[in-house]
């Protein structure tokens, strides 16, 4: 049996993460399990490590965004096969398990929530991919939250439009793709530096979101279009408030799906809904996204593996710094540990 190791967090808010020796654990019937390339940070994981904002079994592994190959998969596993290039979307925190969190050797993952990677694509680009996509698809499609047409290759314009807020992050980048392919007009916010990022993604206008006149601007552009909602993909400084007072004076949805807790008062006629990326495991936006829609899109060149990757080094050790870099701020970068040999 090969062995396995894991950059842990020992216990609450202890740093750095200790790399030391994991257990190598083989895949159940609907999982497979990933020899990892490269892995993602993400804002959460330097969360819990500083403050234990998630209530977590000690000790744990972290981190949710992996690409890598498929080293054995389960009983009922029929889409995936041993030497697989795939990404996944790992379940540490949502299973509390060591054995299923990113920053490892080895992971498992569920197969809902991993897709194939054409050789064109290194797995540091690919692990941009896994939580920010699996964010914004909760948000646009579940049924609880904008109800979306779910994407596809041939999608047919639907004469509706979506708001991105936050366009050049690792969310909203996914979110403008996935709802340009469902057949939806986007309009997104991003820094004036990275409008042309934004419209190469698919936003037909993009708008600086640190205007005083932001809200009144967006008013303006969405007058006389249908809205099916807006994906708040930043959630802080005002941007769900904001959201909603642009929905509330507008036509179509009047629902914000936000990727952090919203404030209970809001607009009369509106709701904000907040976005549980895991939740598409259950449902069949998992299935519609990383089953019908990805493997596809990317094999043909449909969908770009966004934000850039910012590999900060090579080895597990090097997990430690790259959450030490993501909590001083990254913009239109996802922060990358490659774990190539």
């Amino acid at each position: 049996m090969p062995s396995n190791t894991a950059a842990w967090l020992t216990a609450a808010k202890s740093n750095p993460l200790e790399v030391k020796t994991a257990a190598y654990t083989s895949p159940e019937d609907h999982e497979i399990l990933v020899k990892n390339g490269a892995v993602a940070v993400n804002p959460v994981d330097w969360k819990i490590q500083d403050r234990a904002s998630f209530p977590l079994k000690y000790p744990t592994v972290l981190g949710q965004d992996v690409a890598g190959t498929v080293v054995e998969v389960g009983s009922a596993v029929s889409r995936f096969k041993t030497g697989d290039r795939v990404l996944g979307h790992a379940l540490g925190l949502a299973t509390q398990k060591a054995s299923y969190g990113g920053f490892q050797e080895y992971t498992i993952i569920s197969d809902i929530l991993a897709s194939q990677i054409p050789s064109t694509l290194s797995f540091e680009n690919a692990a941009v991919l896994p939580v920010g996509l699996s964010t914004a698809a909760a948000g646009l499609f579940q049924k609880e939250f904008l109800a979306l047409q779910h994407p596809s290759l041939d999608a047919k314009p639907t004469g509706q439009t979506v708001l991105v807020w936050g366009g050049a992050s690792s969310v909203g980048s996914n979110g403008i793709q996935l709802a340009v392919a469902a057949g939806y007009e986007v309009l997104t916010t991003a820094s004036p530096k990275n409008f042309d990022f934004a419209k190469k993604l698919g936003a037909s206008q993009v708008f600086d979101y640190h205007s005083k006149t932001i809200v009144a601007d967006l008013v303006e552009a969405l007058k006389g279009k249908t809205v099916a909602g807006v994906l708040d993909a930043v959630g802080a400084d005002g941007a769900t408030q904001k959201s909603l007072e642009i929905l509330a004076q507008g036509e179509g949805s009047k629902v914000v799906a936000t990727v952090l807790k919203p404030a209970e008062d809001v607009p009369a006629g509106t709701s904000a809904k907040w976005i549980r990326a895991n939740d598409i495991k259950d449902n069949e936006v998992g299935k519609a996204v990383y089953e019908d829609f990805l493997p596809r899109a990317l094999a043909d060149g449909k969908y770009a593996a966004t934000p850039e990757p910012y590999v900060v080094g090579k080895g597990l050790e090097h997990v430690q710094a790259g959450l030490d870099i993501l909590k001083k701020g990254v913009s239109a970068q996802k922060v990358i540990i490659t774990l190539q040999q």
